[in-house]
């Protein structure tokens, strides 16, 4: 029997389904969970709903929410502690209750899609594809193989998400990104995956990416940078993207304080650098890190700054030390050359 298939006669036992995005959740996982419920939906489950935590600040982010008119709700922890017997819960594009997403640890979780490295994936459905460039691909080639009912929101929900993912196919992509997009075209709206594509960017984005490249350190090929306090979470990734194309560097790594967290990103073209590893190396046991060879992030909680007041330059000046000197150990940087001694 196909995973699909598999996949399929589960959700049609059950009599409702609540699919968990991961924290500030991107169109891959966005549009997976669409998907998810369309299946859903074709195998007889009424009751259904996506959740998700932290923030759509990305413009391109809040853009695919809003023009696509997609129906998600804040995550609240009696929606996953309350669940009624024959209740389904869903992740997408994360794996694991506690990592990434507001879920207690330990909570029961029925069904796992993803393509991000995790370790300890339990569920009663799990597919769990490493070598996939995108969420989203596995879904549409479920949402193809059960032949569920397509339209214009759905295909491109999955195209645009696919693509964003791999970065117009340069990160990651493998023959079924391609075969993905392909078997969406002919449902695909081309003028909505345009206004998708260009979205409006905040002057608060921008100064976050200037400060970024204004901070910036280069040791060989490897960029570290800063952007102090922000409330633009996601100018770091667009950040991290921009910086990575700079002439001699093949690795970059962007972070800043954005509420009561560090956040980071990273990206690499360096075959000697797996990012999504080396995030971990640095940060694991100290908040939440990963990602892929290409691509990473992660988000350290301040708690552990707790000796020292929030609101001065010194308290930013320290934060900045400990992350850049714990970053450098990671990737074999020379602390001094990246300013962190």
């Amino acid at each position: 029997m196909s995973r699909s298939r598999t996949l399929y006669d589960l959700l049609a036992d059950a009599n409702a389904l609540t699919v968990v995005c991961h924290n500030n959740p991107d169109p891959d996982c966005l549009s997976s969970a669409l998907a998810l419920g369309r299946i859903a939906a074709a195998a007889g489950v009424d009751k259904r709903r996506i959740l998700y935590s932290g923030r759509i600040s990305h413009q391109q982010n809040r853009a695919f929410v809003n023009l696509l008119d997609l129906d998600i709700q804040p995550f609240e922890p009696e929606a996953v502690r309350d669940r009624p017997e024959g209740s389904l819960l869903a992740f997408v594009d994360h794996a694991v209750p506690g990592a990434n997403n507001e879920v207690p640890p330990g909570t029961p979780v029925d069904v796992v899609i993803d393509h991000h490295s995790a370790e300890d994936v339990d569920a009663q459905f799990v597919d769990h594809r490493e070598e996939a460039g995108a969420t989203a691909t596995i879904l549409a080639e479920y949402v193809i193989e059960l032949d569920v009912t397509m339209d214009a929101t759905l295909a491109t929900a999955l195209s645009f998400a696919i693509r964003r993912e791999t970065l117009g196919f340069l990160r990651g992509a493998t023959p079924a990104e391609y075969e993905a997009v392909l078997s969406l075209y002919d449902w695909a709206d081309r003028d909505l995956l345009r206004q998708l594509s260009n979205p409006s960017i905040s002057g608060a984005t921008v100064d976050a990416i200037a400060d970024a490249i204004r901070n910036r350190t280069v040791s060989g090929s490897t960029l570290l940078t800063h952007v102090g306090r922000t409330n633009e979470r996601d100018a770091l990734p667009q950040a991290a993207d921009y910086l990575a194309t700079l002439e001699g560097v093949e690795t970059a790594v962007v972070f800043g304080i954005v509420d009561d967290a560090v956040q980071l990103s990273a990206r690499s073209s360096d075959p000697r650098v797996h990012v999504g590893n080396a995030l971990v190396t640095a940060f694991d046991d100290v908040g939440s890190a990963g990602g892929h060879r290409e691509m990473g992030g992660g988000q350290i909680p301040l708690g552990i700054f707790a000796d020292y007041e929030r609101d001065d330059g010194v308290f930013l000046d320290i934060v900045e030390r400990v992350v850049t000197r714990r970053l450098c150990a990671a990737l074999g940087l020379d602390a001094t050359d990246s300013g962190a001694e």
